[in-house]
């Protein structure tokens, strides 16, 4: 249960086993450095082994990664007898669910990596349940290792056999220092509070805020202090926020500014931060004009009470650019991007991340501009950048790819859009769990090409593989779900099929209702492809009344001048003449 817990990242199981995990940890160093000091372990390399069933959807995932690092979450059991770790786990593990393959893991173990690295191990024969039957060496939970090789295991009665080459990996290995260094910086940034509180920040990083949710509010029942309750109602905010449920998340933030402000004085940092999110909030939501007020308090605080060229004035310049982007007014949008980009030149090195973000940003105002040879240049500086300081397969590289794909996109070149868009898909599927929604997007941007070049059955395939993984990932009425439907909608309807399109079109509707706030753009959207379809289906007065709904809408949430208002008053124009 324990070990299914750690590697599921079980809340429940992780909170009420704490005591027992640390205790079993410490456990092992203490026989670890019992047995040193006996000279039971020789320094002299070994090979330990390990059967077990693993998925076919892991399994491919792995054979993928030669050369890469992995991870067990998990204490890792294992034995010195191939033969007990074979016969008697990876074998079975072929036979008994045709959804797995049986691996043997074998691994070879340095202990002079074990001892300069602190990477502790034991030999618990003597005191494990089984005693000398397994030969048992137990490692300490996430305990990395190098894939070297994997290949087949003949078997005359199954093809679902495999071996599995592993080598401990210890500190001084560069490319677990690169990754390592750069987990460590975002987790000190954003969640500098060690324990239960970093734990929940890490649940929000590998995709699964609602288990974060879960341990902030345990937390938050048992915070002794006001100061303790304002980090904990922060940090819930950050759960519900990327669960998309955004009234929660702004109660939350609020909850913690208000206690702030108390505390606090007007200018300090932190209320700088409450503004922020905050915003980011309406932002999601479509309240721009908000979003948009907030970023600018926090922006004005940290004008005082920080250095002129400190990172965080340049994130909120960056945040009021999003805010320009998102409402057209992308001249402005690109003066706040630029200003940021030159901040973070300033107090930044060269090649730092946050640099390649600026470029990204800049990207994608250029690639709404229409200036694609610009945006193509910003985009693939940033791809430049990561290359240079993040692992191969590290998440950013995968956002970068995307954005260069939106570009080919734009710009008709759909072969490349493609391939990027799938380049940026593969890097997911190593890096992530398998339902992470980012690989929901992956999908959906390749269902967008297929959609694009006319290929409708690839298109409605991929769009429905993205609702699939959407449909495990997030809450039943989580906007991204929307997203889906319209698009399967969006299909149906180039494939002229205009009843089905109707049924995907208005369950995408029926979630943005529930999700977003009354006015908001995306609700436009819906209204105004259930008028085109009904425009389609010549029921025009039905087409009308969807119409004039997201034109009262656009008035309200878009700029006087934006596009896209222009264009619904021209559909209100041509139904009408038709009727």
């Amino acid at each position: 249960m324990l070990n299914r817990g750690l590697r599921q990242m079980d809340v429940d199981i992780i909170l009420k086993m704490g005591f027992f995990i640390r205790h079993l940890h410490q456990h092992i160093q203490n026989l670890y450095h019992k047995q040193q000091s006996e000279n039971m372990n020789t320094a002299t390399p070994f090979k330990v082994y390990r059967g077990q069933g693993l998925a076919l959807e892991d399994f491919e995932k792995m054979k993928k990664s030669i050369d890469q690092l992995m991870s067990f979450n998990n204490f890792l059991s294992t034995s010195l007898n191939q033969n007990i770790s074979f016969e008697n786990f990876a074998r079975p593990a072929a036979f008994n669910d045709p959804n797995k393959v049986g691996i043997l893991f074998i691994m070879t173990i340095d202990p002079d990596v074990c001892t300069k690295s602190k990477i502790p191990f034991a030999d618990v024969s003597q005191v494990s349940f089984f005693e000398d039957q397994e030969a048992e060496i137990l490692f300490t939970t996430h305990t990395i290792f190098r894939i070297d090789q994997i290949q087949r295991i003949h078997d005359d009665h199954t093809d679902r056999l495999w071996e599995v080459h592993l080598t401990l990996v210890g500190n001084d290995n560069h490319e677990l220092n690169t990754l390592t260094a750069h987990v460590r910086e975002e987790i000190n940034l954003k969640a500098p509070i060690r324990g239960w509180s970093q734990l929940a920040f890490i649940l929000i990083k590998v995709g699964e805020p609602a288990k974060a949710k879960k341990l902030y509010k345990i937390l938050l029942q048992k915070a002794t202090s006001d100061e303790e309750r304002s980090d904990y109602y922060h940090k819930l905010g950050w759960a519900y926020d990327d669960m998309g449920e955004y009234s929660k998340a702004l109660s939350s933030y609020e909850q913690s500014l208000e206690i702030k402000k108390i505390a606090l004085p007007p200018n300090h940092p932190s209320l700088a931060t409450s503004y922020n999110n905050i915003a980011s909030v309406y932002n999601n939501m479509g309240e721009y004009l908000k979003a948009l007020s907030s970023y600018e308090q926090s922006l004005e605080i940290r004008k005082i009470a920080l250095p002129p060229n400190h990172p965080n004035i340049a994130q909120s310049y960056n945040n009021i650019g999003s805010v320009y982007y998102s409402i057209g007014e992308y001249s402005k949008a690109l003066s706040s991007h630029e200003r940021a980009l030159e901040i973070k030149k300033i107090a930044l090195p060269p090649n730092h991340p946050d640099l390649a973000s600026s470029y990204n940003n800049i990207g994608m105002v250029y690639d709404e501009m229409g200036e694609y040879s610009k945006a193509l240049s910003s985009y693939e500086r940033a791809l430049d950048i990561d290359k240079k300081v993040l692992p191969p397969n590290h998440p950013d590289l995968a956002s970068d790819y995307l954005n260069i794909g939106n570009v080919y996109d734009n710009m008709g070149e759909y072969s490349k859009a493609l391939s990027s868009y799938e380049r940026s898909l593969e890097i997911h599927k190593i890096a992530l769990p398998p339902n992470h929604p980012d690989m929901a997007s992956d999908y959906n941007n390749i269902g967008m090409v297929y959609d694009e070049t006319g290929e409708y059955s690839k298109a409605l395939s991929s769009y429905e593989r993205s609702l699939e993984i959407r449909k495990i990932a997030l809450p039943p009425n989580h906007p991204d779900l929307a997203a889906s439907y319209n698009n399967i909608g969006n299909v149906y309807n180039n494939m002229d099929e205009y009843s089905k399109a109707l049924i995907s079109h208005e369950r995408s509707l029926e979630i943005k209702k529930t999700a977003l706030p009354p006015n908001h753009p995306d609700l436009a959207i819906s209204y105004n492809n259930i008028g085109s379809l009904y425009d389609n289906m010549g029921e025009y007065s039905k087409s009308l009344s969807y119409y004039e709904k997201a034109l009262q809408i656009k008035k309200i949430a878009l700029p006087s001048a934006h596009p896209s208002t222009a264009l619904t008053e021209r559909n209100i124009e041509r139904v009408k003449k038709k009727m």
